[in-house]
């Protein structure tokens, strides 16, 4: 309840702490700060609303006003740099593959790899040695004490040892 109350009077302070906004303009009516735009351009919506460079230089104002005349006595560099000033890339920029493949596939093999000297380290210094019973000498004895005691000799492995030429049955 307190909690509420607090809010509630944090709420009713009015305009001067909150600020005002109306649905029609900016949040102060100063308009957009200057290195933002709303410029926005991509395959799928190729024509901005708003040009690429907002503020002009010297130079590229003179191209403006030259671009008003005749476009037969422009140069194709000029006319490049008239683009340029509209839009920020052709569509064939837009298109072009991205070299980020490069970077994912150098991160994916740094890790493989550094996993692969983790297991390594931990075979050499933190595993202990393979316990005797699994040597290939004691599986042999092990199996030779299983025939001897001939163990499950019915349908067990006792039961496909020859006993009398002492090999295993065909």
């Amino acid at each position: 309840m307190l909690s509420r109350a607090a809010w509630s009077l944090v709420l009713r302070r009015g305009p001067g702490i909150r600020g005002k906004h109306s649905p029609g303009g900016a949040a102060d009516g100063q308009g957009k700060m200057p290195p933002y735009t709303n410029y926005y351009a991509q395959r799928s919506y190729p024509m901005p609303d708003e040009p690429f460079c907002t503020e002009l230089s010297a130079e590229q104002r003179a191209l403006k006003e030259k671009e008003k005349g005749s476009w037969t006595q422009l140069s194709h560099a000029e006319k490049v740099a008239l683009y340029r000033i509209r839009f920020h890339e052709t569509f064939a920029e837009m298109n072009r593959r991205s070299q980020e493949w490069k970077t994912v596939m150098g991160c994916v093999f740094f890790f493989i790899g550094t996993t692969a000297l983790l297991i390594w380290w931990q075979r050499v210094y933190v595993f202990p040695q393979k316990p005797i019973t699994l040597t290939d000498e004691w599986k042999a004895r092990q199996l030779q004490r299983i025939l001897d005691m001939k163990g499950n000799p019915v349908q067990g492995l006792a039961s496909r040892w020859d006993y009398e030429r002492k090999e295993w049955k065909k």
